[in-house]
């Protein structure tokens, strides 16, 4: 029977984390330059917002759960500053001029874009995971991720400027692949601390607030013109404000006491951002983007409420984020988006004619190969030395972090992996 020294970190992740980067540096020398005729000095503010968007919004946006703060910002950090890297190489790699990489400000935005989704492939798996398991998810999501952008934006020379389907479609689904693969019976009874408070809502609405404000710099970042940054900006802006108001309406419709839930201001606020950004530098004037945030609301409530539940009871999906509500569910709408303005107004970006087949065959592929690279990870996650926690000490900060005595809510208990012990001890 293993013991508790099994989700002891000391050695594997400092190893495997040292190693990675000391892999990365090397490659760095060996392949990375500065791109001397960078013209992109002007995208800065940009990548400043994003940055934030990807360290702050989505780091403080699952600090939702009372016991996992530490891990929900700290992970975030960590994942990140690991995938900018990774990414920058994976994403580099299908752009070498002269055996080169070659990096500038715009080049940072994208590298930012690639550790998106792995963040949103953490939310849900978030509190069942370790360290390790992060890291090696993080690797090969971003490794997939590049070479699906790499078809939906240069193959088939598909459309999706604020990455509806290649991001926020792709993560989702990733990590909804990951987290069946990984199911745990012992969960299915919810666990204790898979739960929020006053205060760890309270931060994770910091989170929402600052993904919300800044997601319009995050659709027009990689825009090919001012014009059509403009456009993104502007759609973006009405898309989450239409959204914000359809998501408190049906919050407060579907509570038996016409309550709000924080739950849902959190998630369901931010699912305009999402869904309009395939099309989001596209002529579909500011009416059509509010049109585009309102269904993204509604289908984000209605997820979380009755979608969510019916996953875990019947697909064995345990869906810590509902990243699927806030994430996978917009992101489609996003694709079909792309494909009905695509039919209905040609539309042309530097000699590129988009077409509604190649929007459906970019929206295919992402879902497709999410799925398939999700359960190959998860596979791989499920070797029994990554240093995952027990059922019993899932969702619980003082697994992997040093918590101070008033926040230790238990002695950790004996790592075991009997996964139907929780379940067992219910019946």
């Amino acid at each position: 029977m293993p013991s508790a020294l099994d989700t002891n970190m000391r050695f594997k992740f400092s190893i495997l984390a040292l190693l990675l980067e000391v892999i990365i540096i090397v490659l760095f020398g060996i392949f990375v330059e500065y791109d001397n005729s960078d013209a992109s000095q002007t995208l800065y503010p940009l990548f400043q917002d994003v940055h934030v968007m990807i360290f702050v919004g989505f780091g403080f946006l699952m600090t939702f759960l009372k016991k996992y703060g530490f891990s929900s910002v700290g992970i975030n950090m960590l994942i990140a500053a690991f995938g900018l890297q990774w990414g920058t190489l994976m994403q580099g790699f299908w752009h070498m001029k002269g055996g080169k990489i070659h990096v500038d400000v715009k080049s940072m935005i994208n590298a930012d874009f690639s550790t998106a989704t792995a963040l949103i492939s953490f939310g849900a798996v978030l509190g069942k995971t370790s360290p390790v398991q992060m890291l090696i998810l993080t690797i090969l999501e971003i490794t997939i991720f590049a070479c699906n952008e790499h078809l939906v934006t240069e193959i088939l020379q598909a459309t999706d400027v604020g990455a509806s389907m290649t991001i926020h479609a792709f993560g989702a689904y990733f990590g909804l692949a990951v987290t069946l693969v990984l199911y745990r019976p012992g969960l299915k009874n919810k666990h204790e601390n898979e739960e929020s408070t006053y205060h760890s809502d309270l931060f994770a609405m910091i989170g929402t607030l600052f993904l919300w404000l800044f997601w319009p710099s995050f659709n027009s970042a990689i825009a090919s013109e001012t014009i059509y940054q403009i456009k993104a900006i502007v759609n973006t802006y009405y898309s989450l404000a239409a959204c914000t108001v359809v998501t408190f309406a049906l919050s407060s419709l579907v509570d038996q006491r016409g309550k709000f839930s924080m739950v849902l201001i959190q998630n369901a606020t931010l699912a305009g951002g999402v869904a309009v950004g395939t099309c989001a530098d596209l002529s579909i004037h500011p009416f059509a983007a509010m049109c585009i945030g309102s269904i993204a609301g509604i289908i984000s409530v209605l997820g979380f409420h009755f979608l969510t539940p019916l996953l875990e009871s019947k697909l064995n999906i345990q869906d810590t984020c509902g990243v699927h509500n806030l994430h996978g569910l917009p992101g489609i709408l996003g694709g079909i988006a792309g494909i009905v303005v695509t039919a209905v107004k040609e539309e042309v970006r530097q000699g590129v004619h988009f077409t509604p087949g190649m929007q459906a065959a970019a929206l295919g592929s992402s879902i497709g190969i999410a799925l398939a690279g999700g359960a190959l990870t998860g596979g791989i996650l499920k070797l029994p030395f990554l240093g995952q926690a027990s059922d019993q000490n899932c969702f619980d900060d003082s697994v992997y972090w040093e918590v101070p005595e008033e926040g230790k809510p238990h002695e950790i208990h004996s790592n075991n992996y009997d996964e139907h012990s929780r379940f067992e001890a219910t019946m």
